[in-house]
């Protein structure tokens, strides 16, 4: 038989840590949203900075110290704050090595995709290569995460080629601009969709 308690929780769980809560700032106003609300502060500052990190300059530097920033920081704060999760909804992703099989961590920015599941892309700062994160989750589908500090084991899936296009247009809602990087780099980015099976802790 199905553990349908078990389901609902894990269910209410993820959708606690993909779908955070979020809070309006009543200091700026609102443009000509959907929602008609009020535009929050951290939507103002990502569309100030997101053509900032599309930059060559952003591009040679990030990918040197962002990594071992983001290593320090995870472990003094036990994975419940990273840089990036400054602005955009973070996680670290376990996997094992696709050809080693040795465990491998890797900070990134994740979009929630409305359903307690997680889409990550591999755009590797535009770079010409598929980060190695990708092709362990091709080798390995079974890996880990965390959020805010709490574990779950998750199932990772290619987003199928027909939704590509609806699942970058919802990235770029989150991150304004996310899709040049795919462009610039010359590949097609992989996009996986992480399904949260168990919580660790």
């Amino acid at each position: 038989m199905r553990d349908v308690h078990g389901e609902g929780a894990l269910f209410a769980a993820s959708i606690a840590l993909f779908c955070p809560p979020t809070v309006a700032a009543p200091a700026v106003r609102a443009g000509a949203r959907d929602d008609g609300g009020m535009v929050r502060v951290v939507d103002v500052v990502r569309a100030t900075i997101a053509p900032l990190t599309r930059t060559r300059c952003f591009r040679r530097i990030g990918p040197i110290l962002l990594p071992p920033v983001e290593r320090v920081l995870g472990a003094l704060t036990g994975g419940r704050v990273q840089v990036s999760g400054l602005l955009v909804p973070s996680l670290v992703l376990h996997t094992r090595g696709a050809k080693t099989g040795e465990p491998r961590d890797a900070p990134l920015m994740y979009t929630p995709d409305g359903a307690g599941s997680a889409i990550v892309a591999g755009t590797n700062f535009a770079g010409g290569r598929h980060p190695a994160w990708t092709a362990n989750l091709l080798a390995h589908p079974d890996a880990e995460i965390t959020v805010r500090g709490r574990r779950m084991v998750v199932r990772a899936a290619p987003i199928p080629v027909e939704e590509r296009d609806a699942t970058w247009a919802r990235i770029e809602r989150q991150w304004p601009g996310y899709r040049q990087y795919e462009r610039d780099s010359g590949r097609t980015v992989r996009l996986f969709l992480l399904r949260p099976v168990r919580i660790v802790r």
